[in-house]
């Protein structure tokens, strides 16, 4: 197995909870800039009782907003419609991933970070080969996956952009799993 796959499959672990909590301190509605407030308009009733963290991740939605793009506000847009269309235990699935995510340190979120652009940046083609295979890979397989990529990239290394193959050759025959039961 390469050094590429693993750091790729790092990303499917956003199962290591960080324990470190930052204490976030409470905003002020009439802190807050006159243009944020315009955006956070539908929260002026209940501004002050909100959560620090949640008002500081609305502030800082706030302000990204603010530096985009027409096209950017645009995409943002969608992908919000595509979400709201998600049904609900699909939104609470990735809510919780999120969450375990933004809890890792800041070393490993990059580090998933930049196994994503790495990921992103392969042919469409491998992406979809690379899928492929570890759809086709057993839970034990991909448990043991997971534990030598804990082990090597536990550090946040980035993968190096090799050509090796980035999952290994199975020893026994892969057959695609059928998409309906067999009766």
């Amino acid at each position: 197995m390469t050094r590429g796959l693993r750091f790729l499959l790092l990303l499917l672990l956003l199962a290591l909870p960080a324990v470190a909590q930052s204490e976030e301190t409470a905003v002020p509605w009439d802190g807050l800039a006159p243009d944020e407030q315009q955006i956070l308009q539908r929260f002026r009733g209940t501004w002050d009782q909100l959560p620090p963290e949640r008002q500081n991740r609305l502030l800082n939605g706030a302000r990204q907003w603010m530096n985009m793009s027409q096209s950017e506000r645009e995409e943002a847009r969608l992908r919000f419609q595509q979400w709201r269309q998600l049904p609900p235990d699909e939104q609470q699935r990735r809510r919780e991933r999120f969450e375990r995510f933004r809890r890792l340190p800041p070393q490993q979120r990059e580090a998933i970070r930049e196994a994503k652009r790495w990921f992103q940046s392969l042919p469409p083609e491998r992406r979809r080969a690379l899928r492929e295979q570890w759809r086709t890979m057993s839970p034990d397989e991909r448990r043991e996956l997971r534990r030598q990529l804990r082990r090597e990239f536990g550090g946040g290394r980035a993968p190096s952009s090799d050509t090796r193959p980035l999952l290994p050759r199975p020893e026994r025959p892969m057959h695609p799993r059928p998409s309906r039961p067999v009766r």
